[in-house]
């Protein structure tokens, strides 16, 4: 099994900031599609962020240009998910997602079914 491990979250205020981090545990992050979601109760999963590890091509999704930033740790074999201005609508379950991939094109399209490896999840809540 691949395994993943999320840490970072927990509470903040609105206009806040938190870093999520996500650790490969037994494997490598390289060559990898990686990617970070949210789901809040009620809602559909969503995906935030996308990144290639072998080559650090990435993008954020629309809704969080400008305020989320993901980037990679190689020593640290750790995907990160910098959140800025937070807003309570934010408050949200983070999952990192991993699927082998040696294709830019198909982590840009690729979405929560195209995942085969998820971490359990880390809670943010965001508070006015």
């Amino acid at each position: 099994e691949v395994y993943l491990m999320e840490s970072g979250g927990g509470s903040a205020q609105a206009g806040g900031s938190l870093r999520l981090s996500c650790t490969g545990i037994s494997w490598t992050l390289s060559g990898h599609c990686m990617a970070w979601f949210r789901q809040a109760p009620g809602k559909e999963r969503e995906r935030v962020a996308v990144m290639l590890t072998r080559n650090h091509a990435k993008l954020v999704d629309t809704p969080f240009v400008g305020r989320f930033t993901i980037s990679r740790d190689d020593e640290k074999n750790t995907l990160y998910l910098e959140m800025d201005d937070l807003k309570p609508e934010d408050t949200s379950m983070y999952f990192c997602a991993a699927q082998w991939s040696i294709s830019w094109p198909w982590c840009e399209k690729a979405g929560e079914k195209d995942y085969n490896y998820w971490g359990q999840g880390t809670q943010v809540t965001v508070s006015s």
